[in-house]
């Protein structure tokens, strides 16, 4: 059995491009789990303002990764930008999911404070992926160089961190179980909403279902 679960997670990590060896389609450079993440955000986004008519909700609460207006690269083209930049390892984009779920599930967060939008996605994005870059790899660009890839300022930059880590509580460790199952969920985006039987919650809030 745990030979079979081995190898399962084997075959799992080789689709999401996070081993070496994996299987890419010829077209593409970019190992899955960067399509599949920016896939999942998208749909995030689109379910959480679908129902508002204006940019923003006037009683949604702002915060520090809230721009004034959303950018005009989309968080696909963003996400393959950092990672062509930034050269972290493919895993570090499943550690940012992690937090970024951790961040908008954290306690004391309002129902307006933890909806992922294109006004906060990608100041997010980039915090999460450079704090996911410092404690995964071994070698890591600095503050300043992610804050040119992201499109903030250095002082910015120091600042979402800060602010990231906080909201986190330093809560950056991942376990094995954890981590499969976000990469589960990113391989899910290849699979029809309507064949699956059952989802969690966190899987009902990452669901893009309605939004399509």
């Amino acid at each position: 059995m745990e030979t079979s679960s081995n190898s399962t997670n084997s075959s799992l990590f080789q689709l999401l491009g996070l081993i070496e060896g994996y299987d890419q389609p010829s077209a593409s450079t970019l190992p899955r789990v960067i399509t599949l993440l920016a896939s999942l955000l998208t749909k995030m986004i689109q379910k959480n303002e679908k129902p508002f008519h204006t940019r923003r909700n006037k009683d949604e609460e702002i915060t520090m990764f809230h721009g004034s207006r959303a950018p005009s690269m989309n968080i696909q083209r963003y996400t393959e930008r950092v990672h062509r930049y930034a050269r972290c390892s493919p895993a570090c984009f499943v550690a940012a999911f992690v937090y970024i779920i951790r961040y908008l599930e954290r306690p004391g967060a309002t129902s307006m404070t933890l909806r992922l939008t294109s006004l906060n996605v990608h100041r997010l994005l980039i915090t999460s992926l450079l704090v996911a870059a410092k404690f995964l790899d071994r070698k890591c660009y600095n503050n300043a160089y992610y804050a040119k890839i992201g499109g903030v300022s250095t002082e910015e930059m120091n600042r979402l961190e800060r602010t990231f880590l906080f909201d986190l509580d330093f809560r950056l460790n991942i376990t094995a179980e954890m981590f499969e199952k976000h990469c589960l969920m990113l391989q899910r985006q290849t699979v029809p909403c309507g064949s699956r039987k059952r989802r969690t919650a966190l899987e009902e809030m990452t669901c893009g279902c309605q939004a399509i």
